[in-house]
């Protein structure tokens, strides 16, 4: 008997295994959703330096000229609502907004880290922000661990009406619920919050995946740090009412742009700029969300390079999880790389010497690094 009972070892333990396998195969099988697809998008900012890399700043801009308050009461900011004033780093992170599509209701987490970052608003009620208790007046690059935030409990219904807290219309907040994706429901202590997307916003330290250096003839000599293809990119420039951009395509090792004439117009750049999110996997409609929520900030006075940043450097620098695992994710981020042209460099000492002080609130919040690279020059 014990022989027997020998010879059938083999098989037992073969059949426990296979039955192993397809359980995990199973559990992993229950953890996506294949009907399930998410979307975002946001933007990162920063200001080249002297050397073309992204220069160290704060990110809301010199205490003289505080910042426009572009966001509804109701969104939750950490340690207060000036709290970013003190905080030097390389990106502001603005406006990541997830959208959830799904053709039946379902719940999820999702969580969000920030390398050297903080993440510093955001909405509905989130389960936990880390770390907590940072002091101001910090810089990012000494944080002693990224920052995240996480949603263990959003509940994707498609067929909810929907009562979305509503209190300026004129805020930027509310140009990105012009989509077509389902409503959210967050249970907190206070009751039920509903929205059209998790919205989030950060501060951090992190390099940028290029740099974009001026010649001594105005060109821009951008060069690409990370090993993926910046896959489009927008030279703008703007003076008054006069606009010109050049579209680049997409940015190898090494490119040199001319500077743009000014000749174009705000209203075909709209539309090649909605295009090219498009061709990045946005949805129109997402798309349209995204430059109408930005059109006022990004083709504003002064220079600045618009372009696509990596999918994996978004991945390095912003990982995100959802769980149970969407059928597909898209995240399509925008940089903004502010650039000290000549002009600029005029144009705000020439508003110091005369106190002019409409022609500085143009430039606000890049005042200092505006400021700190005409020291470097002179």
């Amino acid at each position: 008997m014990e022989e027997e009972i020998r010879s059938w070892l083999p098989g037992l333990l073969a059949c426990g295994l296979l039955a192993f396998s397809l359980a995990g195969w199973t559990a992993d099988e229950q953890h996506t959703v294949p009907d399930l697809t998410v979307h975002e998008w946001g933007t990162f900012t920063s200001i080249a330096g002297k050397d073309g890399r992204a220069a160290e700043w704060l990110p809301l801009g010199l205490p003289r000229f505080p910042p426009p308050i572009d966001l509804p009461q109701f969104v939750e900011r950490i340690n207060g609502v000036n709290f970013k004033l003190g905080l030097r780093g390389t990106i502001r992170m603005e406006t990541p907004v997830l959208y959830f599509y799904s053709p039946r209701d379902v719940t999820v987490s999702a969580r969000v880290s920030f390398s050297k970052g903080l993440i510093t608003e955001w909405y509905p009620h989130a389960d936990r922000v880390e770390p907590g208790g940072v002091v101001p007046d910090t810089g990012l690059s000494q944080l002693s661990a990224d920052g995240s935030i996480i949603w263990n409990h959003v509940a994707v219904s498609p067929n909810l009406a929907g009562e979305f807290p509503n209190e300026v219309q004129s805020n930027r907040y509310y140009a990105a619920r012009e989509t077509a994706s389902s409503p959210l429901r967050v249970q907190t202590s206070a009751g039920e919050q509903q929205e059209k997307f998790l919205f989030y916003r950060g501060v951090s330290a992190s390099p940028l995946p290029l740099l974009a250096k001026l010649t001594s003839d105005g060109k821009l000599v951008v060069k690409r740090l990370s090993g993926d293809e910046i896959p489009n990119a927008i030279l703008l420039e703007r003076r008054g009412e006069r606009v010109g951009y050049r579209l680049t395509g997409a940015l190898t090792d090494e490119t040199t742009i001319d500077p743009p004439v000014l000749t174009g117009s705000i209203d075909s750049l709209h539309g090649d700029l909605e295009e090219i999110l498009v061709g990045q996997g946005l949805y129109r409609d997402e798309a349209h969300a995204m430059v109408e929520t930005w059109k006022d900030s990004w083709f504003e006075e002064g220079s600045r390079l618009i372009y696509i940043v990596p999918r994996g450097f978004i991945d390095q620098v912003l990982p995100l999880t959802i769980d149970p695992a969407p059928g597909q994710i898209v995240r399509v981020f925008v940089g903004r790389l502010e650039i000290v042209t000549p002009t600029t460099a005029r144009a705000v000492k020439t508003a110091l010497a005369h106190n002019d002080e409409e022609t500085l609130k143009k430039y606000e919040r890049f005042l200092e690094p505006i400021l700190q690279t005409v020291r470097q020059e002179h």
